[in-house]
């Protein structure tokens, strides 16, 4: 198999794969304020978390940057509590400019979070640190493929509850940001590194 289409799985299975909860809960939870005609708001989103992601990415696998696991492994779910309680905070009704690009900042910054927890991983495959490029940039393209497909399932539901079933959108955001915030709150204190 060609690297660019082994890293180009690795990254799709990476936030497709249902043990990959994290990831897949931050999704859901970035993702419970928009509604299905908000299409491109959601897809630059989640790439603004893919760039995030990717940055990371670059940054360890060149040895510049080095953040302990037990650290990360307690700041990926203060990063779904803290989109959980942006969403409950901040009304569906206030999705202005600057929300949008609140939203896109803070889906970047916790992209350079989520980024850490696969990237000494992703380093240990690497077979030449200094050929980063190609596996960088298809697994970062099998990110976002799989991060897409994942947001399609999410917005499919929400249409379906929103749209279909006519769940108030403020009930929907409140009750899918309470559960990824409780979750999230016990991931957090299964993994404090103090």
């Amino acid at each position: 198999m060609h690297p660019f289409h082994f890293y180009l799985k690795l990254g799709f299975e990476h936030i497709s794969n249902l043990a990959g909860y994290d990831h897949i809960l931050f999704l859901i939870v970035l993702c419970a304020v928009y509604r299905i005609q908000q299409w491109r708001n959601i897809l630059i989103l989640v790439t603004a978390f893919t760039i995030g992601h990717s940055v990371t990415l670059a940054l360890v696998s060149l040895e510049i940057i080095s953040i302990p696991s037990n650290i990360i492994k307690f700041l990926i779910p203060t990063t779904i509590f803290v989109t959980a309680l942006h969403n409950v905070i901040v009304p569906n009704s206030d999705m202005g400019a600057n929300k949008m690009r609140r939203n896109y900042a803070m889906a970047l910054f916790f992209g350079f979070i989520h980024g850490m927890d696969f990237s000494n991983y992703f380093k240990a495959l690497l077979m030449d640190p200094k050929d980063v490029l190609v596996p960088l940039l298809g697994f970062n393209l099998g990110i976002e493929l799989g991060q897409l497909l994942v947001v399609l399932f999410i917005v499919g539901i929400a249409f379906v509850f929103l749209e279909i079933i006519k769940t108030k959108h403020r009930d929907w955001t409140v009750f899918i940001s309470g559960a990824a915030a409780g979750m999230s709150l016990i991931w957090m204190l299964e993994n404090k590194f103090w």
